[in-house]
């Protein structure tokens, strides 16, 4: 299945474009694999945003084209992604991740049951000492963790599944899905922090969503981008409902 064919425009004008990106796309491509990717999207759909941004520089090999890519979400994480159209879009978004002005509201489906209706992950995080893929917690850390901080809000919550809002307000790699493995509910499905569980509620990808990103505009004005659930999320709504 061709993913690109899915992207959904949520938000657009002269600076900025806000897309709804599928689980199993990836933003930008690696350099060690081929497979379509939200670039290669946004250069035939918006040919003009070619050569806006910053390019992964690799040392004796060709560069990694990142068209108006200011944040990036996951391969199997889908949802809002800011896409800046303009070189002055670009820089004032980037400014605003930089000074942390960029909200973020991710929904995710977790294992096992959180009563608490608000609380918040304030933990390090770093490259695991154990395994390259992966970032952590703790003492497990190779090298300098840095700091990160998310708040969760429980929504709804079964013996099993609790259905969570997630609102990271610094931005590492994989911050959402380390900080709720290390509070011991990790996301469902997920294939680097979960390893060895069941897929619950019929996702065959980590049930994890970018809903909501709320930013500024270089003339001032407020965007706030909601992206629509996608079947697997609807579907998994649906039975958790039915369970509770």
């Amino acid at each position: 299945m061709n993913k690109q064919k899915n992207i959904e425009a949520i938000f657009e004008n002269d600076d900025v474009l806000v897309v709804n990106k599928p689980a199993g796309l990836v933003v930008h491509a690696d350099g060690r694999t081929e497979e379509p990717n939200l670039c290669d999207w946004i250069l035939e759909n918006y040919p003009a945003v070619e050569g806006v941004g910053e390019p992964i520089q690799r040392e004796g090999k060709e560069d990694i084209q990142r068209p108006g890519i200011v944040h990036r979400l996951d391969r199997d994480t889908s949802g809002a992604i800011i896409i800046a159209r303009t070189d002055k879009a670009h820089a004032h978004l980037k400014k605003q991740f930089k000074n942390r002005r960029v909200k973020k509201e991710y929904n995710a489906f977790v294992y096992g049951r959180i009563d608490a209706f608000r609380l918040s992950i304030d933990d390090p995080i770093g490259r695991s000492a154990n395994d390259f893929r992966r970032w952590t917690t703790g003492e497990n850390v190779r090298g300098t963790a840095r700091s990160a901080h998310t708040d969760v809000a429980t929504v709804t919550s079964t013996d099993k599944v609790t259905f969570i809002k997630a609102f990271p307000k610094t931005g590492r790699t994989h911050q959402i899905r380390v900080h709720l493995q290390s509070f011991r509910h990790p996301v469902i499905c997920d294939d680097l922090y979960a390893t060895g569980r069941d897929c619950l509620l019929g996702f065959t990808r980590q049930g994890l969503h970018a809903r909501t990103i709320t930013f500024m505009l270089p003339d001032g004005g407020e965007v706030v981008a909601t992206a629509s659930y996608p079947d697997d999320f609807k579907n998994a709504l649906e039975k958790l409902e039915k369970a509770v």
